[in-house]
């Protein structure tokens, strides 16, 4: 018997003030270009990656382009500070920096391409108290900032205060400022706009609307930090990465772990991978899943139910068309 997949306002009131989830499919419905299997996928298929910089994917058997970057900044900049002469290492650091740089700008879209879309997503995320989001992208980043300028009483808290710094004291930022109701906005894999410098301090780059990208690539450029995020690799990878870094740790361990009682997955595709987010979240108090679906189709619903079950326990779900009226992108 096939799931009932109902439009989005029909569930949305019990998912009020819960945790809302954002997968690639997210992205996607905002620009096609985020449709691509992963960022080294990519500068494959378009020739962008020297024989040099495919070997160090392969030594180190990831395809996490943030890792390796890392690892050769590392190197490089311990050469320097001994002063050995090491050309090539730096040389290996550019060449995946510059290939990462130019990934990005392929596919990622200008701020000018999205802005049609941006009060619908803030009208949308605005209705939950966490939002986390999978995706590296700019997109969560920006309806954040959409939402400065709209004087509704609802204010979006990313934790990182002056200097762009994350305060690890999170749960303070529920308390009510100045405005009527909140919500907090994690990146549990990290985001382009968060990077780390050479002595491991971890911290998000700041500009306005069109000018973010640029900037971000250009703090790449030089050479003074590296991105923070976790782009690919299995699950195991994933959660080594995520305990390599402060920020993601404590979002992964804190977080995630946070009492809640609903959870709404929006374009997650729900793959091994990443299940080790929805793992997390068993014990929380989860008691109704509601799981956005593209056009009807059963056996992502099947699929989706049966890891649900597995991961978190007996939960009610819920299932929604990804397109209805009110949903992400969707106007009312």
């Amino acid at each position: 018997m096939p799931y009932p997949v109902m439009p989005w306002t029909e569930i949305a009131q019990n998912y009020q003030r819960g945790t809302i989830l954002l997968g690639n499919g997210a992205s996607i419905a905002v620009s096609q270009s985020f449709a691509y299997r992963s960022l080294l996928e990519h500068v494959r298929e378009n020739e962008l990656l020297q024989n040099d910089v495919a070997r160090l994917f392969q030594f180190f058997e990831t395809e996490d382009f943030e890792l390796i970057l890392r690892v050769v900044w590392q190197a490089s900049n311990v050469n320097k500070s001994l002063e050995i002469p090491d050309q090539r290492t730096h040389e290996a650091y550019v060449r995946v920096r510059d290939c990462l740089i130019q990934a990005v700008r392929d596919v990622h879209p200008e701020y000018h391409q999205i802005t049609e879309y941006l009060p619908n997503m803030y009208r949308y995320l605005k209705e939950f108290d966490t939002v986390l989001s999978l995706n590296y992208d700019l997109l969560v980043y920006w309806t954040v900032a959409y939402g400065f300028n709209i004087p509704d009483g609802h204010m979006f808290k990313d934790c990182f205060v002056d200097g762009g710094v994350f305060d690890d004291d999170w749960r303070r930022f529920r308390k009510l400022y100045k405005e009527r109701v909140n919500t907090l906005v994690f990146y549990p894999h990290g985001s382009l706009a968060l990077c780390r410098n050479n002595i491991e301090e971890e911290f998000k780059i700041r500009a306005l609307g069109g000018g973010l990208l640029e900037a971000i690539l250009q703090e790449w450029k030089n050479e003074r930090v590296v991105p923070l995020f976790v782009s690919e690799g299995t699950m195991r990878q994933k959660v080594a990465s995520i305990q390599n870094s402060y920020y993601l740790s404590t979002v992964y361990r804190e977080v995630l772990t946070a009492p809640r009682k609903t959870l709404t997955l929006f374009g997650w595709g729900l793959g091994e991978h990443d299940r080790h987010l929805l793992k997390r979240m068993k014990g929380t108090g989860i008691e109704r899943v509601a799981v956005s679906v593209f056009r009807g189709y059963q056996p992502y619903c099947n699929m989706a139910y049966q890891i649900i079950q597995d991961d978190l326990g007996p939960v009610d779900v819920d299932f929604f068309d990804s397109e209805s009226p009110g949903c992400w992108v969707q106007p009312e």
